[in-house]
């Protein structure tokens, strides 16, 4: 074989390999357009409770429609058929641009930016044409089916009061999510746990004191190390979660409908999860650490002393404290991920409210804990509330696993 021969065939093996590597590192359609996604629900300026619910629509409408062309894991009840030789990659963007453009009608021109960038990249044909058809059906079956799921019912929070006297006029968020009707769970009492502690326990006083140390905006005993892990999980929109999940998903050796039906468990879990701990926190109305603490002196404990001035480190969300929402997600979150993932890749994720950082963990429970002492630090959670928020986390999760991940494949 003559020299220039020789190399030839090298600069080929080499190409390939090239090729394959980029392949193996590129995102598939599912974890591209669930970056989109996020993008969208972002910009639209929801609450966390509404972008969930919109992100469980949309990736359950993704799976249906992935799975209808490649028919790795059995029909559901959509029962969508794809026509033979459909594209996959097709059929996801339908599925998202179908769904989405109902959903977010607000990004509209951003949405069907992206579709048409991604239509255009997909060779034209039959192939094509088929799964944009099989998409679009995904994506409207799914927001025809979530259209009675209870979000639209009318917010009538009634504020605890006195005739004639004053309180602070902020209506708590989601005190309908209740009255949804869930995913996976039975019912939104499925999970409920039992009340918070008794204001004259030693409990009580532990977590008082521990919060009112810990999570003040002034006067903290935190550690710089502390403060960056409260500031990173001060950020409770979806795409904190997803962007984790993505993390994983960019494992190489997963299929395009793996990805989908991953994200499709997640995301129901994460709604889920919203639906059970509001139906919780409005049960049980119980005092942030704000207020708890500026009344330190009527709790009937000798062992929690009043501070008239205390705030938290960041504002309190607009809703009761028990149990804490941002460790129902986390732990659902990780009930997924452990189920699916043998061994767990790096799960790493970025926060806009620590101005993008990334923080990464090796191990599911490094990263539930973290969550869970996050919200302590940010004075908004008592211990007892993030252990109890996440063990309903890890049931949902549970939930999940049981109906999805568990399926086999054809």
């Amino acid at each position: 074989m003559n020299s220039s021969l020789r190399v030839r065939r090298l600069q080929i093996v080499l190409a390939s390999v090239s090729l394959l590597c980029f392949q193996s590192a590129r995102a598939d359609t599912v974890t591209d357009w669930n970056q989109k996604a996020c993008d969208f629900v972002t910009a639209a300026k929801l609450t966390p409770a509404a972008s969930t619910r919109i992100l469980a629509i949309v990736q359950t409408a993704v799976y249906e429609a992935a799975n209808s062309v490649t028919r790795r894991y059995p029909a559901s009840a959509l029962k969508l058929e794809a026509s033979p030789g459909s594209s996959v990659d097709a059929a996801i963007a339908a599925a998202n641009h179908a769904a989405l453009s109902k959903l977010l009608p607000s990004q509209q021109a951003a949405i069907d930016g992206a579709y048409q960038a991604a239509l255009a990249a997909i060779p034209d044909g039959a192939a094509k044409t088929n799964g944009v058809a099989v998409g679009e059906k995904a994506g409207d079956a799914m927001v025809a089916m979530c259209a009675t799921d209870g979000a639209d019912k009318a917010e009538s929070y009634r504020p605890y009061t006195v005739a004639g006297v004053y309180v602070p006029t902020g209506i708590p968020v989601a005190s309908q999510w209740p009255q949804r009707r869930p995913w996976l769970m039975t019912r939104p009492d499925q999970f409920r746990p039992g009340p918070p502690p008794k204001l004259t326990s030693e409990l009580w006083a532990r977590d008082y004191n521990e919060i009112k140390a810990l999570g003040a905006k002034n006067g903290s005993r935190r550690t710089a190390e502390q403060t960056a892990i409260a500031r990173f999980w001060e950020a409770t929109q979806p795409p904190i979660y997803h962007a984790l999940v993505r993390s994983a998903a960019k494992s190489p050796g997963r299929e395009v409908t793996q990805n989908a039906r991953l994200f499709m468990a997640v995301c129901q879990a994460l709604d889920d999860s919203y639906i059970a701990i509001f139906d919780a926190k409005y049960h049980y109305n119980f005092w942030r650490p704000v207020t708890a603490i500026r009344n330190g002196d009527i709790d009937g404990n000798d062992a929690t002393e009043r501070d008239a001035s205390w705030t938290p480190m960041i504002d309190t969300p607009m809703h009761p404290e028990y149990p804490c929402a941002h460790c129902i997600l986390s732990g659902a979150v990780g009930a997924v991920l452990e189920a699916e993932f043998r061994p767990l890749p790096t799960l790493t994720t970025s926060s806009p409210s620590a101005d993008g950082a990334e923080r990464s963990w090796s191990s599911v429970e490094d990263f539930v804990q973290e969550v869970a002492s996050a919200r302590i630090y940010d004075g908004v959670h008592y211990r007892n509330s993030t252990e109890v928020g996440t063990a309903m986390g890890k049931k949902v999760g549970a939930l999940a696993v049981a109906k999805y991940l568990a399926r086999p494949a054809n």
